[in-house]
This record gives C-alpha cells, structure tokens and sequence, in this order.
C-alpha cells in the first residue's frame, strides 16, 4: 500500500468515526473511537506508517494549535493568566520531578534521566484531546478555558524538559542555569517570532488587498500558511516553534477585529479551517491507533527487560503512572486554585472552589499528540553506538497514559461533573443583547445616511426614503411589494435593488461597531465572532 493510499484510507477512517460514535450505545470521546479504528488498519493492512517525529510536528501542531490561539477567549484567558501560568510552568516541573522519581523506583532497569525524559514528554495536557473530551462531557466554560490556556502553553514547558533529561541521558550531565537559559530563550524567542510573523503577514496583505482588491481563495491559502511561517521560522532560529504557532493564532485573533477581510472571505475560510481541525485532530488519533500494533508486539522484549515475563505488567505500569499522575496534578491545582482565590480577594460570602471542581480539572488534563510525537523523539542510540536504554519501553508507557487517561475522563467526568456548582459566569446573553441594540443603532444611522446620500439630486426621492422605511416591517412591505404588476412591478425591483445597497450600509456599519467594541474590550472576542458570522453570512446574500 503506498503513501497515498494510506493517507486515504486514514481519512476514510476519520470520516467514519463520526459516524461510529454516533451509533455507540454508549457515549465514548471520539479520539478513543478514531484510536480503535487506526488499530483496525493496522491490523487489516500489511504497510506501517513510520512516523517521524519532526514531520509529524510540522504536518500537525501548527496549524491546529494556531487555530485553537485564534478562537479561544482572550478576555478569559487574561483573566486567569496566573492559574494558566502556574499550571503551565509549575505544574509541569513538579511533575517531572516526582513522576520521573516514581518512574524509576518502579522501574529501576530504567535509568533515572530516561525516567525524567518520560515523566517530561506525559507532562503537557493536550488541547486537541481536551476538546474531543469537552465535546462528548460539557465542562463548565471557565474550567474549560484555563485547561485550553494551559494545553496551549505547557507544551514548550514540557518539550524543553524533554531536551535536557535526554541530554542528561546522552552526556551524564545537567545545568539547572542553562535549562532556565534556554528556555527563556524558546519562550521568548517564539511568542515574539509567532506575533511578528503574523502581524507582518496581515499588514502585507491588508495593503496588497487595499490597493489590488482581495480575492477570498488567496486569503484563505494566507491564513492557512501563516502557522507554518511561524513554526518554521522560529525553529530556525532555535526557538519554540509551538509557542511561535499558538501566539500566531492569539495575534491573528487581534488582527481580526480590525475588519479588514470581506464578509465573504471571513465565512469560507471559517468553513476550511473547521474542516481542517476535523480532518488533522482525527488522524492524529487514528495514526496512534495505526501504531499500537508495532508497540504491543514489542511488548513481551519491554516488559522482560523490566526483570518480569508477564505482558499484563504493563498495564499495571501505566495504571500506576497515570494515577500518580492524577494525585501530583491534583495537589498542585488544589493549592494553585485555594492561592488565586485568596490572590482576587474573594467576597465574604464567596464560595471556595470545591474538591470536585480540582478533580475535574485534574481529570480533564488528558494526555495527546503532543506526548506521541515527544516520546519518539527520544534517539535510537547514544553516542558510543550502544541502544538508548528503555527507549521502547517508555514509547510503549507513553501510549498507554494516554489511552488510560483518554479513558479515566470519558467514564469519570460525567460522574463528577453532575450537579457541580461552580462560580457563576458572566451573563453572555445580557452582553449579547446590549451588543445587538448598539448595533442596531450604528445600522439605523448608516440606513438613514445611505438614504439621503443616495437620493441626493435624484427625482423620485421618495423612493429612497420609503425603501428605508420599509427596512423596519419587511415581511408586509414585501407581500404588498410583489402583488403589484406592470410599472408598479418596476418600481418594486428597482426598490429591491436600493434596498440591498441600504442592507449592506447597514450591516457593514453593525460589523464596524461590533469591532470597534471588541477593539475597546467592552465585549469579548468570542461573542464578538459569533455576531460577526451571522452578519456576514446576511451579507453573503446581497453580494
């Protein structure tokens, strides 16, 4: 079977996860169906994909990590900036250091700088896997938000964890200084590379449009290469092409409210890049089932190399892991929460946060692409020549934390998650409502300025200030409109047709002002995009 067969029957196969889930009596996250159905390949094809990690990072994690930095709420994710923070950096130096001492107390046939290396690359949560979670289990939105904003950042945290314990590894040394050192460096270096890159695009491209006109394809094809710019290029330069990824989407984000791309391109490119998120998340998940197989039949060698002859030590391996996993990440999000509730200077009647809040948000910390693509990134030898030690086993650890922690959330959120009582949220919907009146307001004058600009030396004026009229009872007007015939019948599609300029005035002036207040941070960027959509889609209709 060659390349493209198999890139077919891979996208066959997440095509029919989403139907298979559907049909399940039982309600399962569609990663684990998509991991199943990539086993099923695996078992019915005799080609194997052999996955290399530096394609994978590439192919992957840039597009869908810029997407989920474009769409997650900004206003949200500043607010609880120092919890996303605590976890994202905290969290996962903490676990490092006490799974990798669990991990090698457990296994002493496996050294402790490989120990490191595995409790590294299971440090970050994985923000594609704790979408597909949220989609089958609703987690409250502001639980939510902090577990998207600490999937977004861990990832360099953990990543450059990674690099050192396999250095350490290979050389027998580490510097506490030179990992600080290096890790401002990829931090910085690619949150300042992913926001230049993006802003500097756009900017290019916002001119270009100006004076050339826009054409929707050409910006989709943009928006589409702008998260591989960035990854790239900070890559290039030795930093953190994830972070360089994630802040390219929060910058395009930003860019966004300016206005500058036309209704109709707004709305297809919103169309591509969800068919795009569908079609990479699902075949991250298939090709970890597709590789299952190649790992279990390497089981027996692992687990013997362990100093046991039973398979099914393995699964108590990754059972243990996973729950020490679970306890580290729920001390460590029991006092992050208790210390940021102090830190707002809650009211006196305020409620704290409960355990099953932090259970949840331990629970929901599910491991992901990120963890598989990290773990073979592990080398084959060290530098004599000899075999990394326990490399096997820790991919074979690795893949088994994340089904295991893929499965503890699908069966234990819901049972968590049910009658919870958390804080209160902002009223969206009270927001929403006062966004939709300003709006309105802005369409009425831009209707009543058209109106007069439009008639202006024009005979039948009138026509122009009945057509505007007729804006507010459009259904009767409609109906009296069209049982006219003859030159009346003219009078009425000429009126339509002043009508559709009046239209497009007005919800042009709508979506000015809908920007101009998310510019202003008087609404949030996701309410912002939500009424956004449903005008340029009305506007579809009168281009």
């Amino acid at each position: 079977m060659g390349t493209i067969d198999v890139i077919l029957v891979m996208l066959l196969g997440v095509v029919a996860s989403g139907y298979v889930v559907r049909m399940l009596p039982i309600p399962l996250p569609l990663p684990l169906v998509q991991i199943a159905i990539g086993a099923a390949i695996a078992y019915a094809t005799s080609y194997r994909v052999e996955l290399e990690p530096d394609i994978f990072f590439l192919l992957f994690l840039p597009p869908l990590l810029f997407l989920d930095g474009w769409r997650i709420p900004k206003q949200d994710l500043f607010r609880d900036r120092s919890i996303i923070l605590e976890l994202a950096l905290g969290l996962v130096v903490f676990t490092v250091v006490g799974v990798g001492f669990f991990i090698h107390w457990l296994i002493p046939s496996m050294p402790l700088a490989v120990a490191f290396a595995l409790a590294a690359v299971i440090s970050p949560t994985d923000p594609i896997a704790v979408s597909a979670i949220a989609a089958r289990t609703p987690i409250p939105k502001r639980i939510m938000h902090i577990l998207e904003g600490e999937s977004l950042l861990n990832d360099a945290s953990g990543l450059v964890c990674l690099r050192f314990a396999i250095a350490a590894a290979l050389t027998g040394t580490f510097s506490i200084f030179d990992a600080s050192l290096t890790f401002l460096q990829l931090a910085l270096g690619g949150i300042g590379i992913g926001v230049g890159v993006t802003w500097v695009i756009t900017w290019a491209k916002g001119k270009l449009s100006k004076k050339y006109g826009e054409e929707s394809g050409s910006q989709i094809l943009i928006s589409l290469l702008i998260p591989f710019a960035a990854y790239l290029l900070a890559e290039r330069f030795h930093c953190s092409g994830i972070l360089a990824a994630v802040a390219a989407g929060v910058t395009m984000s930003f860019v966004e409210v300016s206005g500058q791309a036309m209704a109709s391109t707004r709305v297809r490119r919103s169309v591509v890049w969800d068919m795009l998120q569908f079609a990479l998340s699902g075949v991250i998940f298939v090709l970890l089932g597709e590789q299952l197989p190649g790992i279990v039949a390497g089981a027996k060698e692992t687990v013997e190399a362990t100093g046991h002859h039973e398979t099914w030590w393995l699964l108590i391996y990754a059972g243990a892991i996973t729950g020490v996993l679970g306890l580290l990440r729920f001390i460590w999000v029991w006092v992050s929460v208790q210390i940021n509730f102090r830190r707002r200077n809650a009211a006196p009647g305020a409620k704290r946060p409960g355990w099953r809040v932090v259970a949840v948000m331990s629970l929901a910390g599910v491991r992901g692409a990120i963890t598989l693509a990290g773990v073979l990134t592990i080398p084959l030898a060290m530098g004599d020549g000899s075999n990394f030690p326990a490399r096997d086993l820790a991919i074979l650890l690795a893949a088994s934390v994340i089904i295991v922690s893929l499965l503890g959330a699908t069966f234990f959120l819901p049972m968590l998650l049910k009658g919870l009582e958390v804080p209160p949220e902002t009223d969206n919907l009270a927001v929403e409502d006062s966004t939709r009146v300003l709006a309105a307001q802005a369409a009425i004058k831009a209707i009543e300025a058209a109106q007069h600009e439009m008639s202006v030396g024009q005979e039948d004026a009138d026509v122009y200030v009945d057509t505007a009229v007729r804006l507010m009872d459009l259904y009767r007007e409609r109906i009296q409109g069209r049982s006219q015939t003859g030159e009346a019948a003219e009078l009425v599609r000429r009126s339509d047709d002043i009508e559709k300029k009046l239209r497009v005035a007005a919800l042009r002036a709508e979506r000015d002002e809908i920007f101009r207040l998310a510019r202003t941070r008087q609404i949030e960027h996701d309410i912002a995009r939500k009424l956004v959509r449903e005008i340029d889609l009305l506007e579809t209709r009168y281009a």
